[in-house]
């Protein structure tokens, strides 16, 4: 199937990408392209489908190509047009970065809804946090001061941009750590979330889409063997950030939530934590780790 014809309009083009996507197995195939053409022309897709007999210049037809041979590669599109949707809110993102899904809006929610009924300003802390959706979203929804950590400086960078393209830079502060040896000693925070690599090394290759396998990064993937070495490491680090009474909410695996619940429900957490539960998603998964320290220690 080529794409290339010499009087191309919207709704023969897209046709015709659907068509080519769909050979090359991509379920998607109709929405990545819309999403595609649509980032070439600046329009919605309602407004694609309302401009179907319009032509396109070449150099849109030719950056259209281009995208498309991208995808055929099972590039995601969110890395082709450098965005995503989160929170009803366009994040920049990059290979540097996971795109961020659904499962972290579920977490982002859960903690809000959580922590609100508080009532009082909260220090907060974005534990591996990526392009910054968790830590921007809490600034833009709460006004607390929200500090975001990750150990790679690449990932940093995009949060740095999130934060200034979404008007937070004042209120998010992004410091490069591994987990929390890069945060001040004295750093206790009220509000702790983490979405952490969690997936098994050997599903990585062996289980994931191309899309994640081949073009996400591995650092915020890869769990270790069993998926949950880094959930370990927090684990026995938790203690040192979370203030008594403060809360803590993590993204897992949906079919960790026994093991992970037993990281952090042992000994001496039995003193440390008035609770700790693992909640399940819309879907009745095993989604998120929420923890509540004791207020007398």
């Amino acid at each position: 199937m080529n794409l290339v014809t010499e009087d191309a309009c919207i709704s023969g083009l897209l046709q015709a990408a659907v068509t080519l996507l769909e050979g090359y197995g991509i379920e998607t195939a109709r929405v990545d392209a819309e999403l595609l053409l649509g980032h070439c022309l600046d329009k919605s897709r309602t407004e694609l489908y309302l401009a179907g007999a319009q032509r396109i210049t070449g150099s849109q037809q030719d950056l259209f190509i281009d995208m498309i041979a991208r995808r055929q590669r099972r590039e995601p599109v969110a890395y082709i047009i450098g965005e995503r949707e989160f929170w009803s809110r366009s994040f920049m993102v990059s290979p540097d970065v996971l795109i961020p899904r659904p499962e972290t809006e579920f977490l982002v929610e859960t903690a809000l809804r959580t922590k609100r009924k508080a009532g009082e300003p909260s220090l907060c802390l974005d534990l591996c946090c990526g392009s910054g959706v968790i830590a921007i979203i809490v600034a833009m929804e709460t006004g607390w001061p929200v500090i975001a950590a990750d150990i790679s400086h690449a990932a940093l960078r995009v949060c740095k941009m999130n934060c200034q393209r979404l008007g937070v830079a004042d209120k998010v502060s992004v410091v490069q750590s591994d987990l929390a040896d890069g945060l001040a000693a004295q750093s206790r925070f009220d509000l702790i979330a983490a979405n952490p690599p969690y997936v098994r090394h050997s599903e990585i290759v062996e289980k994931l889409e191309p899309e994640v396998a081949w073009y996400e990064p591995h650092v915020a993937l890869d769990g270790g063997e069993d998926g949950l070495e880094v959930i370990r490491r927090i684990a026995g680090t938790l203690p040192l950030l979370l203030k008594p009474g403060g809360e803590f909410f993590m993204e897992i695996g949906h079919d960790q939530g026994e093991n992970a619940r037993n990281i952090f429900a042992g000994c001496p957490s039995r003193t440390l934590y008035q609770s700790v539960e693992v909640l399940k998603d819309y879907a009745g998964r095993d989604r998120i780790v929420h923890i509540r320290r004791t207020f007398n220690n």
